[in-house]
């Protein structure tokens, strides 16, 4: 009966007519518990289109999938179709011309028109042609909390992130963890993102990341948020695990208070059967400043030999932005839909808090859609030993600035 409803949901998409059912590998870095179960919503609902989803799902996060997914396209044994982050990621093999070109089905399912913020569409376009479908909005500046650990702890949950440092000693008086932390350099860096946000404000953000000012980024109020990640350092000094999911699951089995962590963060907290607002609380902005970052995900297509295979490449490119798969992927995913017209009226307190904001317009680009990949990479090597160490803030913000300039 569910396929039946999703074949009828897709009779009002425009697709490519298919002869045959047409095998597609797709590759991605969705392992984890959450992440799996969202993407098997995507291959059922391309299994019942009428073509295969061959699933290739690559483990160790993106910083492990995306130079294999590039090795292969430029190699000559490119896939289907494969995952990047909206920004510049994929950007260089667009401009050498091994990416699909899929205005064609951009414009005959009226994308311009339906995705919200059009900053994501806007992103995929290169010299006005659309190169890659957007699929979901997430935000990395959350804080995730474990209701429990501070009701056990004779705590009111926190409404901030100032509350939660101010918390953070009867925390460990209680035997628990603060905060949980992976030990991958992303990890730090989204972390330090939020703080940068949390602590140093919206406007300081923009000077720095939108307009580029250099004094901004070597003043003091970026000396604040430095000093700030430098005190978040010692709150999860005790945090050993490697993965953001482990991480976690952490906060799931209340071995720790919270953690910062995108929204991706609620699959698992749905796959372990926790609620919303009852068990763990969410926090946008870390509670300080309600916003969220418009990154995600979105699916290029690799240019093929095999007309066939391009034909399926571009009905999967539609399939991925109907009403039906925007609504079953994202609500298993924990991420907003990037289509602003659809009924989400199922999502959970957390998702309405995005959705929320989403429609406030409070946003702001992501990382990836206002540095480089090589200054978002040394940005995040940075916070990897800055995290790990005990670098000071002093030397952390010189080398921060340096990287940055690099990138001008």
């Amino acid at each position: 009966m569910k396929t039946l409803k999703i074949a009828a949901l897709l009779a009002t998409v425009a697709l490519p007519s298919a002869s045959f059912a047409t095998d597609l590998e797709v590759t991605h870095w969705w392992t984890s518990g959450g992440e799996a179960a969202a993407v098997a919503e995507l291959a059922k609902a391309f299994d019942a289109s009428g073509d295969h989803w061959v699933d290739g799902a690559i483990a160790g996060g993106g910083d492990t999938a995306r130079p294999v997914m590039i090795s292969r396209i430029t190699g000559g044994d490119p896939m289907g179709a494969t995952q990047f982050n909206h920004g510049q990621q994929a950007l260089e093999l667009v401009q050498a011309g091994l990416m699909l070109d899929i205005t064609d089905v951009a414009e005959a399912n009226h994308w311009k028109d339906v995705v919200n913020p059009v900053s994501l569409l806007d992103g995929c376009t290169i010299d006005g042609k659309v190169y890659c479908a957007p699929l979901n909005i997430h935000s990395p500046e959350w804080l995730w909390l474990n209701n429990k650990v501070f009701e056990d702890a004779g705590l009111p949950v926190p409404k901030d992130w100032n509350e939660f440092v101010a918390d953070a000693p009867k925390i460990e008086a209680a035997g628990k963890i603060p905060l949980a932390l992976g030990r991958q350099p992303w990890q730090s860096n989204l972390a330090f993102g939020a703080l940068t946000i949390g602590v140093g404000g919206l406007d300081l953000w923009k000077k720095i990341n939108v307009s580029k000012d250099m004094d901004a980024a070597a003043g003091p109020d970026m000396a604040k948020v430095f000093q700030a990640a430098a005190d978040a350092r010692k709150l999860a000094a005790k945090s050993t695990v490697q993965d953001w999911n482990q991480a976690t699951n952490m906060v799931i089995t209340g071995e720790a208070a919270g953690q910062i962590m995108g929204d991706w963060a609620q699959g698992e907290f749905a796959v372990a059967g926790k609620v919303a607002g009852k068990d763990y609380t969410c926090l946008p902005g870390l509670g300080i400043n309600a916003y969220i970052s418009t990154g995600g995900d979105a699916f290029y297509f690799p240019k093929l030999a095999d007309k066939d295979k391009e034909a399926a490449q571009k009905r999967l490119a539609a399939l991925l932005l109907s009403p039906a798969v925007q609504v079953a992927f994202n609500l298993k995913k924990g991420s907003l839909p990037v289509r602003g017209d659809i009924d989400m009226s199922a999502a959970n307190d957390c998702m309405k808090k995005g959705l929320e904001i989403l429609k406030s317009g409070n946003i702001v680009p992501s990382g990836d859609q206002v540095w480089s990949p090589d200054v978002q990479t040394q940005l995040g090597d940075l916070q990897g030993q800055f995290w790990s160490t005990d670098m000071s803030p002093e030397d952390a913000q010189k080398r921060y600035v340096e990287i940055l300039k690099s990138g001008l």
